[in-house]
């Protein structure tokens, strides 16, 4: 956009435009200027400052004013009322200013309660007293809103293609059968509890999720030997591997016991050696090794997938709920977006944490868990 330049005085050389460098700084000004005219007092960082200056210069303006019409030979009935009004415009001038941004976080939420999460305050986000901040943690909070609405749009339509598969093949296979057209041999069956297990474990992940959300769930703590549970938990995950080639080696001390409830933490674990296998091109390895940290009664597991690289950005984003990793080529990425999450919610219930940490052979999920939990009942 030009810039508005006055013309050049006659017998004066016109003066050369400005960069657009220049220009863009013009911008700036003449926006920081209509932010001023929209809210005069907002650059103290604290509103009773502002709100003390307000009142001493309402004050200040209407004695001088006062103090001017007496001397003038004004009638005290005259000057003291058009006093007033001078002050209450003032007051109403930079009040109105204070308030603006709460007005449009007033709209701003009207129109988030009706879905629409596109909305932001665009005043006072240069403020830096308290309604400024106000201003910037509800923009922030739109952002999430909008972010999470979005993911939840995205699962809800990743769920349904995933249900429709599965149904889909039960219901050919069962019509098939009902018609005559296929018998019911052994193999024909195994197809249709195979299809079942995918809709139970889907439905499984679904009501996990909705005890996330809920924000608790009960464990039923007992102590078992970490090797074996570790080996029963690959052995399923090497099955549905199939021909995908990926080798997993299992390094854990033998005769390590510790206490948890097996069920919620067979999910931590299945959860990030599927995302493992997932996220690893074919042929690859991963590595699943355990060690004790006595000093602080932790069992850490890492689990390193040496196919892929997660950025440092994005190593606390992909535990957000409905967030999807893309899988590099030949992987595929699918799924729900549930599982990482589902396993930082295990490893929380159990007072424990699961963290990407760098590593230069790959992506290494670390899971640090107490050797003997404290569940707190309530």
């Amino acid at each position: 956009m030009p810039l508005n330049r006055q013309k050049p005085s006659k017998g004066k050389p016109a003066r050369q435009s400005r960069p657009v460098r220049r220009s863009g700084e013009s911008q700036g000004l003449t926006a920081k200027l209509d932010r001023w005219r929209d809210r005069p007092i907002g650059m103290f960082s604290s509103l009773k400052a502002e709100l003390s200056i307000l009142i001493t210069l309402s004050t200040a303006i209407a004695f001088v004013l006062a103090w001017h019409f007496l001397k003038w030979g004004w009638s005290g009935w005259l000057a003291m009322p058009l006093t007033l009004v001078v002050a209450l415009g003032i007051t109403y001038f930079f009040a109105h200013g204070l308030t603006a941004p709460l007005r449009q976080m007033r709209d701003a939420a009207e129109a988030m309660a009706e879905g629409d999460y596109t909305v932001r305050v665009e005043s006072a986000n240069d403020s830096r007293d308290e309604v400024g901040q106000l201003a910037r943690s509800f923009n922030e909070m739109a952002e999430e809103l909008q972010h999470a609405d979005q993911m939840r749009r995205d699962m809800v339509a990743n769920v349904s293609h995933e249900l429709r598969t599965p149904v889909s093949a039960l219901q050919a296979l069962v019509e098939n059968m009902a018609d005559g057209v296929v018998e019911p041999t052994p193999a024909n069956l195994e197809g249709i509890l195979d299809q079942t297990h995918k809709l139970s474990d889907l439905i499984a992940f679904l009501l996990d999720m909705s005890r996330v959300e809920a924000g608790a769930a009960s464990l039923e703590i007992e102590p078992f030997d970490f090797a074996e549970f570790i080996d029963d938990t690959v052995k399923p995950l090497e099955i549905a591997d199939g021909g995908h080639g990926h080798t997993i080696h299992v390094d854990v001390p033998e005769h390590l016991r510790m206490e948890g409830d097996p069920n919620r933490l067979s999910q931590l674990f299945t959860n990030i050696i599927a995302n493992a296998l997932k996220h690893s091109p074919d042929g690859t390895e991963v590595l699943i090794e355990t060690h004790e940290n006595e000093e602080r009664g932790t069992v850490i597991t890492n689990v390193v997938n040496y196919g892929s690289r997660i950025p440092e950005e994005a190593r606390n984003d992909i535990f957000r709920r409905y967030v999807k990793g893309t899988g590099r080529p030949g992987t595929g990425s699918g799924g729900t977006g549930l599982g990482l999450s589902i396993a930082r919610w295990a490893a929380g219930l159990h007072g424990g944490t699961v963290n990407v940490v760098p590593d230069p052979r790959g992506a290494n999920f670390e899971i640090e868990l107490p050797k003997y939990p404290t569940i707190d009942d309530e």
